[in-house]
């Protein structure tokens, strides 16, 4: 396994401390002494405290913007978008645990300039969220009456609350959640018709997909 840069040990050492103490009450002295780096070594790969905040942030709304358009640009129907664009942004909570967990807590405190970038970023994720559920509408596979942007922002609610809970040793894998929730969400918004089509069965849940445990 390749060795770690210093900025990504860098950018390790402050999520776990803005994390356990706040971003407001992390120095960065001491994340230069966690990561095991000199002011020199910090200065080299951030010009602030507020740009490390900045880029935890991009990294994981990069991730879900960027896969969010191959979903988009790879699949034929919004039915299998919006499939593939549910499980990448339950998979990125996995991937991205820590950086979310500071999003919620500390986004307030992104510079202007630093926040009017990451703004743009999600807005443009909205929008391909957006799009696909028109598509949808406009094609026959999702319910019309339902709102597009509150039909949106509940998928973003209930997939965004997940860190909050979604531990890596709990009953069910991140897989598995995100096949779970992309089946609760279909089932939500497909019309019959296109429920029943037997190409889209396999957006679908059975009893022998996932062990479901008594609690």
């Amino acid at each position: 396994m390749a060795e770690k840069s210093l900025k990504d040990r860098i950018i390790e050492s402050s999520l776990r401390l803005f994390e356990e103490y706040g971003y407001h009450k992390v120095t960065v002295d001491q994340i230069v002494k966690a990561s095991g780096t000199s002011k020199g070594g910090f200065y080299h790969n951030f010009k602030s405290k507020d740009e490390l905040l900045y880029t935890v942030h991009d990294h994981f709304i990069s991730y879900v913007l960027e896969k969010g358009q191959q979903a988009y640009q790879t699949f034929a129907t919004p039915t299998e978008k919006l499939d593939a664009i549910i499980r990448s942004f339950v998979m990125m909570i996995d991937l991205y645990r820590s950086e979310v967990t500071v999003f919620y807590q500390e986004s307030s405190y992104l510079a202007p300039e630093y926040f009017s970038l990451i703004e743009e970023k999600r807005d443009h994720y909205k929008g391909i969220m957006f799009k696909v559920i028109q598509d949808g509408i406009d094609c026959g596979e999702f319910r019309q009456e339902l709102p597009v942007p509150i039909m949106a922002m509940a998928i973003f609610g209930m997939i965004n609350w997940i860190y909050k809970w979604y531990q890596k040793t709990g009953r069910y894998s991140i897989e598995e959640i995100a096949v779970i929730y992309s089946d609760i969400i279909l089932k939500s918004i497909l019309t019959p018709e296109t429920m029943n089509k037997p190409e889209y069965s396999r957006f679908f849940l059975t009893s022998n997909d996932i062990n479901i445990a008594p609690v």
